[in-house]
């Protein structure tokens, strides 16, 4: 068989997956053929798992966390609306989030049987919450508020929203699947420590610097964690909460080493670095007269016409479109301000 490298980063603009810290990848490749699905087997790594959990409750501000490490986002989404709706007393539960949320909810929605309701967003891209409220009745499971938006990096009103959630005896998720890791290091108010939140999606594998796959799902509450448990009588540990059955350890062996290398300081350096990334692209893209959506976090989108973007890519740079069409370009760690200025120099032939 022909040897197939892997995609090359040093072009790539539009992933929220980026190259895995050197600590990562190296405990990843150690912990490939561990099973954390097996917990009663494979002991070494559900202690791990055990450490990630309480990492990962660090960073989202809630001592004594329950969960465990995901696939990534969209199984983590995915769980949160299964224990929303395993715990209510409805026949036709529903879950209400701004348009901006994650097409993981629209799979969410199929897969569990529960109703999206999406409200508008408002002029600057968060959830609008009259718009949320007009939608919540006594149906509602959940409600779900966006920290760190795939396409604009936007930060939903989280408080706001967990007391929407509140006042419908209903849950309250966050997706801070990307956002998770820079949003600890700016003001804004997102997590657990910050409001009534019942659930956190929190990837390392994203802004974290793990190694794909290494979602998180975050919870407050071992009750609610059971929502999801189902009996596994043929293994040693006789019961799971997981939406897979056999996982790799790697992701959880390089979660752990991630978080433990680069939490705090690391994290709130790289954070910097890609702020200053993306203010100065989207400084660069203003002059060159484009309209561009102020960077909140490191996520730049700016109106530009298609057969520029083509051509962009047409040069090797791969990048992405939001829904409204602008060019987006996720600040990511290997995102370096050099490949941004020859990003700038292509962009300057056209």
């Amino acid at each position: 068989m022909q040897r197939v490298e892997p995609q090359d980063f040093s072009r790539v603009l539009s992933s929220m997956c980026t190259r895995p810290h050197p600590r990562a990848r190296e405990a990843a490749e150690r912990f490939l053929a561990t099973n954390p699905g097996d917990p009663g087997t494979y002991e070494a790594v559900s202690e791990l798992e055990t450490e990630a959990v309480e990492l990962l409750g660090t960073v989202t501000g809630l001592p004594n966390p329950e969960g465990y490490v995901a696939s990534g986002g969209t199984e983590a989404n995915i769980q949160a609306v299964r224990i929303a709706r395993n715990r209510a007393d409805t026949e036709r539960p529903n879950m209400v989030a701004p348009e901006s949320a994650h097409f993981s909810f629209n799979k969410a929605a199929d897969l569990l049987g529960v109703e999206l309701r999406t409200a508008p967003t408002d002029e600057d891209h968060r959830a609008d919450m009259e718009a949320m409220t007009e939608l919540v009745d006594e149906d509602t499971v959940v409600v779900i508020g966006v920290a760190g938006s795939t396409e604009y990096g936007r930060v939903d009103p989280i408080p706001a929203i967990a007391d929407l959630a509140d006042d419908a005896d209903a849950l309250c998720h966050v997706d801070a699947a990307w956002g998770g890791f820079v949003l600890p290091f700016t003001d804004h108010r997102w997590h657990f420590g910050h409001a009534d939140v019942d659930t956190i999606t929190i990837d390392p594998h994203k802004m974290g610097q793990a190694a794909v796959p290494a979602g998180g799902l975050v919870t407050h509450s071992a009750e609610l964690l059971d929502e999801l448990a189902v009996d596994t009588p043929y293994l040693e540990s006789k019961s799971q909460a997981t939406l897979t059955g056999t996982r790799s350890g790697a992701g959880v062996a390089s979660a752990v080493a991630a978080m433990e290398e680069l939490w705090p300081v690391g994290y709130r350096e790289q954070y910097h670095e890609s702020m200053d990334n993306a203010e100065w692209l989207a400084e660069q893209l203003a002059a060159r007269g484009h309209d561009v959506v102020e960077p909140e976090l490191p996520i730049v989108a700016a109106d530009m016409t298609m057969p520029v973007t083509e051509d962009l890519r047409q040069r090797g740079w791969r990048i992405s479109k939001t829904g409204e069409g602008e060019m987006r370009v996720v600040c990511m760690p290997h995102v370096t301000k050099s490949m941004l200025r020859s990003f700038v120099a292509d962009l300057d032939w056209f």
